[in-house]
């Protein structure tokens, strides 16, 4: 079950105010599980990939990163897949509602960081696509302990926010204006990210 309205107000209130967001239980438990369970099935039929950053030309592997994903096909859901995009769905009308952001569309992949792996801090916002207006992420990691490491780390004008990766915490953020990364853990860390896209502009 996806986050009330009343949760959706505070939200979006702390998006306008703060530029970003934590939300513990967003999803309920039985949605996360199925949804771990089904990246590790995917990543165990190979269907994961080394991930790259950039677009088009610039889309390389710099060594930036170290988790394999699989992007999502909005034609083509899975059922697992299908709650997850229902609640970010929710989520996208009611921030549009509240806060006029104009938001159009949802693009999301599963994330899978074998331990030891993260991401070096970066804006999700490219230089020559503005359409990312938030960014998302929805951990799938049950029973995590700080020991484990790998929490996302905001880089914000106060100092740094780290959000640790447990199952059913969501994190919302400014793509152009929050820059972050994923600190490395202990064991696999498994995710999905999302981005909440603006329509295009020729």
């Amino acid at each position: 079950m996806a986050a009330a309205h009343a949760d959706i107000s505070t939200i979006a209130r702390a998006v306008e105010q703060r530029g970003w967001c934590e939300c513990r239980e967003f999803l309920a438990p039985q949605a996360v599980t199925e949804l771990a369970g089904e990246c590790r099935a995917f990543d165990a039929a190979r269907r994961l990939t080394p991930a790259r950053t950039g677009r088009g030309a610039a889309h390389a592997d710099r060594g930036l990163r170290g988790d394999r994903t699989l992007w999502f096909d909005a034609s083509a859901l899975t059922t697992a897949q299908s709650a997850y995009w229902r609640a970010l769905d929710a989520l996208r009308i009611g921030l549009n509602r509240a806060l006029l952001l104009g938001l159009e569309e949802l693009e999301a992949l599963y994330a899978l960081y074998p331990p030891g792996a993260g991401y070096a801090r970066h804006r999700d916002r490219f230089r020559d696509d503005d359409a990312r207006v938030l960014s998302s992420v929805l951990y799938l990691n049950a029973d995590w302990s700080e020991d484990d490491g790998g929490a996302l780390r905001l880089h914000l004008p106060a100092g740094c926010h780290d959000i640790a990766p447990r199952a059913g915490t969501l994190a919302l953020f400014l793509s152009a204006e929050i820059e972050h990364e994923v600190l490395p853990a202990a064991r696999e860390r498994l995710s999905i990210a999302g981005w909440f896209r603006r329509r295009d502009v020729p």
